[in-house]
């Protein structure tokens, strides 16, 4: 049997995923309910309630997994010897990605795993391209990024902050 990847995540994302699975769990029994409401109904093979909450089940019961697994596999990022779970402001360098090219860019990310990942909330993935050059980036380093496109772009390293 392959050896499970481990799933790194901040205090903050091991909340969440708690939460998502106490939610899930409350779910699930509210299904349960509904499962039975439907089957005593009578005739099942044109009960449109038991078939929505079949449904439902299968969509519970495989979230419930996926949750199920991350909180067996995760490693809480702390005191990591890298930049996870850190706050990483970069200047991007080359005039092609930046929104106006007459100004320097600036942005700040926090470096998460791949669970909490979510460019609109400036958490970007330890996996992406941009996130596998500054995991072990230091202040005043620059980096080249290969985007998966093949495009290429340079960031600066400015500042790197726990908060």
């Amino acid at each position: 049997m392959a050896q499970q990847k481990e799933i790194y995540l901040t205090q903050e994302g091991l909340e969440e995923q708690r939460k998502k699975y106490a939610e899930l769990k409350e779910a699930e029994r509210k299904n349960i309910i509904a499962l039975q409401e439907a089957r005593s109904q009578g005739d099942l093979s044109e009960n449109a309630d038991y078939d929505a909450a079949r449904n439902n089940q299968a969509i519970i019961a495989a979230a419930l997994k996926e949750v199920e697994n991350i909180l067996n596999n995760y490693k809480l990022i702390e005191g990591e010897k890298n930049n996870l779970g850190k706050y990483i402001t970069v200047r991007f360098l080359n005039d092609d990605f930046r929104l106006d090219p007459a100004e320097d860019e600036e942005e700040t990310y926090k470096l998460v795993g791949t669970v909490e990942a979510n460019p609109l909330e400036q958490k970007i993935s330890d996996e992406s391209p941009l996130g596998k050059v500054i995991l072990h980036a230091k202040v005043g380093d620059k980096v080249l990024v290969n985007t998966e496109d093949g495009e290429k772009f340079e960031v600066k390293i400015l500042k790197i902050a726990d908060e």
